[in-house]
């Protein structure tokens, strides 16, 4: 059996490749070449070429076929096309900005996408971004060409060898003896994302069941999702560390606003259960071990300080900045607390053994 896999040099990419060996297919990669991973194994085939361009691709195939393909990468509705007639089965990929509400959370009602949406929630409308709607308007060419093809809607992948590691935003501060790190609204938004291994195991999970899978659209992810501050408490525990997290106000804590990849704080939460349901999925790795992980790969695989990686992300690590933004913030919360303890009337949860967020009284250190 035949296999193109168009991408496979990703952080998920691997591990489909050899999924895919070992369900007995040969398998060929389709990629530019200027990522090399040496994850793949030696008996893949590569095809260079530009997944982009039609064209470019259409010359590089010649007249092969393949008995299945795997699209992660590159112009989906054109490889679509392409492929139409070349393969016996299509899986692609795909993400979760199709969902309306993803990027501008007043586009629905009530404001933010609804915790967890699911593969049916309202897709994105006629004003949305142009790139967001060719995003909706490529899954509807998708099926209209391959109706027997499954569609993965990936959330933000990480795990090593990811070309933007969130991650390394914590954990740089941490290799730079960072005592503090800022986190918006209590660090209580949820975001799914999924582990490139975890990831992988789903899409191959398409590849076992033909006819469970086929015309459907699956969300993938973790089946855990993190808040932020867990986020940072998991990797801060990783590597050691006692970086204390100093949560404030989102419109105050604008230095974390990389690591939010975005302004706001809404949740972006999909729901798993149909992938779950329909094909059995479970993590390969747990969400708490596979961040860890992550966290320790970074660390002895530092990205280059300022280089590409960085810039991509948009975080400067201006830690003088951060530190006038703490100092503002502490005085302005010791002003407020100070009125908080005169009109406090004791109100205390019902069965908690312990009230760690209570009114801290005057004179203590506060965050």
């Amino acid at each position: 059996m035949e296999a193109l896999v168009v991408g496979g040099t990703g952080p998920t990419g691997p591990h489909i490749v050899k999924g895919l060996l070992a369900r007995g297919f040969r398998v060929s990669i389709l990629h530019t070449g200027s990522h090399e991973s040496e994850e793949i194994p030696p008996e893949v085939e590569h095809i260079h070429t530009d997944p982009s361009s039609r064209d470019a691709v259409e010359k590089a195939l010649g007249g092969r076929r393949f008995d299945l393909a795997v699209v992660t990468y590159g112009r989906l509705r054109e490889l679509a096309s392409l492929l139409v007639g070349r393969v016996g089965r299509l899986l692609s990929v795909g993400g979760t900005p199709v969902y309306q509400g993803f990027a501008n959370s007043d586009a629905v009602w009530p404001e933010g996408l609804p915790v967890p949406t699911r593969e049916d929630a309202p897709l994105v409308g006629p004003d949305e971004h142009p790139y967001l709607r060719k995003i909706r308007e490529t899954e509807e060419i998708l099926f209209e060409l391959h109706p027997e093809a499954t569609h993965f809607r990936y959330p933000l992948v990480y795990g090593p060898r990811q070309h933007v590691p969130r991650e390394w935003l914590v954990v740089r501060r941490i290799l730079d003896g960072r005592p503090h790190i800022i986190l918006p609204d209590g660090g209580l938004s949820l975001r799914s994302c999924g582990f490139a291994e975890n990831i992988a195991h789903a899409v191959l999970l398409g590849v076992d069941a033909p006819g469970v899978a086929a015309g459907k659209t699956y969300n993938v992810g973790d089946e855990q999702t993190a808040t932020l501050r867990q986020f940072v408490e998991i990797i801060r525990r990783a590597l050691d560390s006692d970086l204390e997290i100093i949560q404030m106000p989102a419109e105050l804590a604008i230095s974390a606003r990389p690591l939010m990849m975005n302004t706001v704080t809404d949740h972006l939460v999909t729901d798993i259960g149909a992938i779950r349901q329909d094909l059995g999925y479970r993590d390969r790795v747990p969400m708490s071990e596979a961040i860890a992980r992550t966290a320790r790969w970074l660390a002895e695989h530092p990205e280059e300080r300022g280089g590409r990686v960085e810039r991509s992300m948009q975080d400067p690590f201006d830690y003088a900045a951060e530190d006038r933004i703490v100092e503002a913030w502490r005085n302005a919360r010791a002003s407020a607390l100070a009125v908080v303890a005169a009109v406090d009337p004791g109100y205390r949860a019902q069965f908690a053994r312990s009230s760690k967020r209570r009114t801290p009284r005057l004179g203590t250190r506060v965050p």
